[in-house]
C-alpha cells in the first residue's frame, strides 16, 4: 500500500524486461511514458519486427525504442542488469521454462502467463523462495485482483464464501473456434484486427478455458476450493452477487462456504442481463457475529435477504494498463501481487469435436480441446491430460466429442523442465495423503 508515496524515496532505476510483447504488454507500453522510475532494458520476442510495431503503436517514440535491447533469445540477457522479468508468451510450455531459467538466475519473475502458473506454478513459486526471489502474478489480470480483495477480506476477519470473475459465457460458446470467435465475442473481425486482438487467445476467452484457467490460480493462491463439478457460469447481476454467490442450502448456487465461480454477463438465451460484470471480479463475505451483520446494514452494505452475506466488486480490471502495480510491489516492498501457494486445482482437457487417431492438439482456444476446473486429486487420480500439455500433443486413439481425455490418450511433446514440474506437484499430493 502507498507505493507512489514510497517511490519518490527510491534513488535508482527498476530495469525490466519482457518475455514476449504481445497485446497485454502492448496496453503496459501506452502508460511507460507516464511511469516513474521504470526502464525497460530488454523485449524478448521471436518477431521482432512485430514487437518494435507494438511499440510504436502504443505511443513509445523512435528515441525510446532504439534505446531498448530486442533479442529474440532469453539466454542472451540472462546476465543483464535486469531486476524483474515478466513472462508473457501464453505458452505454458515454453513458460514454465522461461520462468526456471529467470529464478535460476536469482532474478524475480512476474506471471502474466497465467496458463503456465497453473501448469507448474506451485513447482515454479517453491523454487523461487529456494532462490529468494519474488514469483508473482500480474496485477492487471484478474486473478491478482480477486487475490487483493480475499486478502483483505481475510485481513480484517471477514470469512470469504465465495470469489471469482465476470465473463460472456453462453454453453454453445464451448465449442466456439477462432474461426467464429468475434460473432461471439460481440465486435468484428474488422476491430479485433486492428486492436491486435490474437483470435486463438481471445476465444480461450469465450469458451470458457481462460475463466477455468483463472480461477485455477485462484483457488492454487488462495486455499478456497473448486466447484463440485466444474464452472457453472449463473447469469448473475452485481446487485444479486450476495443473494446468489451463497451456498445452495442458503438459497444460492455455490457448492461449498469458500469456493470459486465465475459469473455471465448473458443469461442462457443469450440475452444481457441488467448490472453485468463483465469485465470485473468480485467476493462475497460472511459476517462473522450479529454486530458485523448489523453494520452491514446500518452502512448501506449490499447483502442477501438475510443480512449475513455481503458482496464486494471491482467493475474492470484494467488489464496490461495496471501492471505496473506488480513492478513497484517487488521492487518496493519485495511483495508479489499475489503467488501460487497451493497445487489444489488444475485444468484438463475435454475433446471439442470427436478426434481420429494422429490429430494434434492445438491447446487453449483452439479447434479440438476445451478447459475444466478440477481439483488437482481429480486431475492425477485419472491422469486428465491438462490442457497446458494438449497444444501439440498426437492422439493415440479415437476420441469422442465431450470426452475428458486422458494423458495416456495423446503423445506429449514438452520439455524436461514441464515434467519435472508436474512430477514435484503430483509428489505433494501423495505426501499430503500420507499426512
Amino acid at each position: 500500500m502507498y507505493l507512489h508515496s514510497k517511490l519518490k524515496d527510491h534513488k535508482k532505476n527498476i530495469n525490466i524486461a519482457f518475455i514476449g510483447c504481445g497485446k497485454f504488454i502492448s496496453m503496459f507500453l501506452s502508460q511507460y511514458n507516464h511511469l516513474k522510475k521504470i526502464r525497460i532494458d530488454t523485449i524478448v520476442d521471436l518477431d521482432i519486427k512485430k514487437a518494435k510495431s507494438n511499440c510504436i503503436k502504443s505511443g513509445l517514440t523512435k528515441e525510446t525504442i532504439e534505446q531498448i535491447n530486442f533479442v529474440n533469445s532469453l539466454d542472451e540477457i540472462l546476465s543483464r542488469d535486469i531486476e524483474i522479468f515478466i513472462e508473457a508468451t501464453g505458452n505454458p510450455i515454453v513458460g514454465t521454462k522461461h520462468a526456471y531459467q529467470v529464478i535460476q538466475a536469482k532474478k524475480n519473475i512476474i506471471m502474466v502467463n497465467v496458463e503456465a502458473d497453473v501448469l507448474c506454478g506451485k513447482y515454479l513459486s517453491d523454487l523461487s523462495k529456494k532462490n529468494n526471489v519474488i514469483y508473482s502474478m500480474a496485477y492487471g489480470d484478474q486473478p491478482s485482483l480477486i487475490l487483493e480483495q480475499i486478502e483483505w477480506a481475510e485481513l480484517n476477519g471477514f470469512f470469504v464464501t465465495c470469489a471469482g470473475k465476470g465473463t460472456k459465457y453462453h454453453p454453445s460458446f464451448e465449442y466456439s473456434t477462432p474461426e467464429n470467435v468475434w460473432d461471439n465475442y460481440g465486435i468484428t473481425a474488422d476491430v479485433a484486427k486492428n486492436a491486435g486482438m490474437n483470435p486463438k487467445m481471445f476465444n480461450s476467452f469465450v469458451t470458457g478455458d481462460k475463466s477455468s484457467v483463472e480461477m485455477a490460480a485462484v483457488v492454487n493462491a488462495s486455499g478456497l476450493q473448486c466447484p463440485e463439478n466444474g464452472l457453472t457460469y449463473p447469469p448473475v447481476g452485481v446487485y444479486d452477487i450476495a443473494n446468489k454467490l451463497i451456498p445452495k442450502n442458503k438459497g444460492g448456487y455455490i457448492d461449498y462456504e469458500g469456493q470459486v465461480e465465475v459469473i455471465s454477463s448473458i443469461d442462457r438465451n443469450k440475452i444481457q442481463i441488467n448490472n453485468d460484470l463483465r469485465w470485473g471480479v468480485y467476493i462475497v463475505i460472511k459476517a462473522q457475529n450479529n454486530y458485523a451483520k448489523n453494520c452491514f446494514k446500518e452502512y448501506g452494505m449490499v447483502t442477501d435477504k438475510s443480512g449475513v452475506y455481503s458482496a464486494i466488486w471491482r467493475p474492470y480490471h484494467y488489464i496490461g494498463l495496471e501492471l505496473a502495480q506488480s513492478v513497484y510491489s517487488i521492487a518496493l516492498d519485495n511483495k508479489p501481487t499475489g503467488h501460487t501457494k497451493y497445487f489444489n486445482a488444475d485444468v484438463v482437457s475435454i475433446a471439442k469435436k470427436d478426434l481420429t487417431v494422429g490429430e494434434i492438439l492445438d491447446g487453449e482456444g483452439g479447434f479440438t480441446a476445451r478447459g475444466k476446473l478440477v481439483t488437482s486429486n481429480n486431475s492425477i487420480n485419472n491422469n486428465f491430460l491438462p490442457l497446458g500439455l494438449s497444444d501439440g500433443a498426437k492422439t493415440k486413439k479415437s476420441i469422442k466429442k465431450d470426452e475428458l481425455i486422458r494423458i495416456d490418450d495423446v503423445e506429449i511433446n514438452c520439455n524436461q523442465e514441464v515434467l519435472k514440474a508436474r512430477e514435484y506437484q503430483k509428489k505433494i499430493l501423495i505426501e499430503e495423503k500420507k499426512c
